[in-house]
């Protein structure tokens, strides 16, 4: 059932309980038949009033900050997979009670908490190494965690003396929005040089970058990669996709306020900001598909589209939609509930998307509206 976008507040994300419960269960049935587990990372959703419908399919969560590892024993109802580039001795015991699996970047992190870890004989944790393979099939720098360099994970040159004592897992992370091929082709790179330690491990993290849910995804070659890895070298495998789950679930409603014009450009300013609320398109960049609307077209009026905000450069263009925009109409931006929803900010004090979701029965719920006071308390 298709959503009434008109009977969605504005600015408001919203998410599609049927496209989110359909995304959910092809993770389960890949988990389910590889034997792999496969948890949400947060980093790339943590949309938590939908958290009911998720535990439904799936138990755990990646977190990547001691807020993340107490949001997924709070919400998800279980211990976290932590991975942080640093842990600050503040926030470290909180780690260990919100975490069954911590994942250190640097043997210097590891080798400073060891004392903490041994003191725990009692604790359900295992703990872990990120290790970087030095090969990535990512293009985009911003993104790329084997870029030289990086200080992201362990080489293995590092490990010449072998594996810390009550190291049990190590991970990896050097996808981005990839395929099965992709995985398959890091493997082959990750057995070559930190095989040796498998026998040594309980588990094997292979990050995110998983795109399970995207059209035309070889979900068969995934679970035979999975099936035969575990056949090979016993370890318990965990996938951590964080777009995957929300791919193409829900969308960013906004509206046109006004339309300028300079010079034979026209821009559309709605009650949204890209800098704001949408950071990622800048950041990547990238451009947003938009319900009814395309690549310029000869002899269409085309538009830029200008946030809300007073930054010059909240902007992006360029677009010729199908019926002519005017003030009042309804603009939606497709596909913002991965990673975008989880940068935005209140530069400027602009207003702030409400969240909801579209439920299976066809009816808009509000999930959160945002005012003054959640502007105001960040900054005190």
């Amino acid at each position: 059932m298709s959503m009434d976008y008109n009977k969605i507040p504005s600015p408001c994300f919203v998410i599609d309980e049927e496209r989110f419960r359909k995304n959910l269960s092809l993770i389960k049935h890949v988990s389910d038949e590889s034997g792999a587990e496969i948890i949400l990372a947060f980093k790339g959703f943590a949309m938590w009033g939908v958290f009911p419908i998720l535990r439904e399919y799936i138990s755990g969560a990646a977190a990547s900050s001691v807020d993340e590892a107490r949001l997924c024993f709070e919400e998800i109802k279980s211990p976290a997979h932590t991975y942080s580039p640093v842990y600050k001795g503040a926030d470290f015991k909180s780690i260990l009670k919100y975490s069954s699996h911590i994942t250190f970047n640097s043997l210097a992190q590891y080798k400073k908490y060891y004392p903490e870890l041994k003191k725990q004989s009692e604790s359900v944790f295992s703990a872990g190494l990120r290790i970087n393979p030095e090969f990535s099939e990512i293009s985009h720098g911003l993104y790329n965690p084997c870029s030289p360099g990086s200080r992201l994970g362990i080489i293995a040159d590092d490990l010449k003396n072998g594996l810390p004592d009550g190291i049990e897992g190590l991970h990896f992370h050097v996808l981005f929005e990839a395929d099965s091929y992709a995985l398959e082709n890091v493997l082959k790179v990750v057995e070559e040089k930190f095989g040796k330690f498998f026998t040594l491990i309980k588990w094997i993290n292979m990050g995110g970058g998983h795109l399970i849910t995207r059209k035309g995804y070889n979900t068969g070659h995934l679970i035979k990669i999975l099936k035969n890895f575990r056949k090979r070298t016993g370890l318990h495998i965990i996938l951590e996709p964080g777009s995957a789950f929300a791919w193409e679930t829900g969308e960013l409603v906004a509206t046109v306020e006004d339309i300028t014009e300079n010079q034979g450009i026209k821009t559309i300013i709605p009650d949204i900001s890209f800098t704001a609320h949408m950071p990622d398109c800048l950041e990547m960049p990238y451009k947003p598909k938009i319900l009814g609307a395309a690549d310029p077209v000869k002899g269409k009026p085309s538009y830029r589209i200008g946030g809300n905000s007073c930054l010059s450069g909240d902007v992006m263009g360029e677009w010729s939609f199908e019926k002519e925009p005017g003030p009042g109409d309804r603009i939606i931006f497709l596909d913002m509930i991965h990673y975008t929803m989880v940068k935005t900010t209140t530069f400027n004090g602009v207003h702030h998307p409400s969240i909801g979701i579209w439920t299976k029965e066809g009816k808009f719920r509000l999930i959160r509206e945002f005012g003054y006071k959640d502007y105001k308390n960040r900054l005190s």
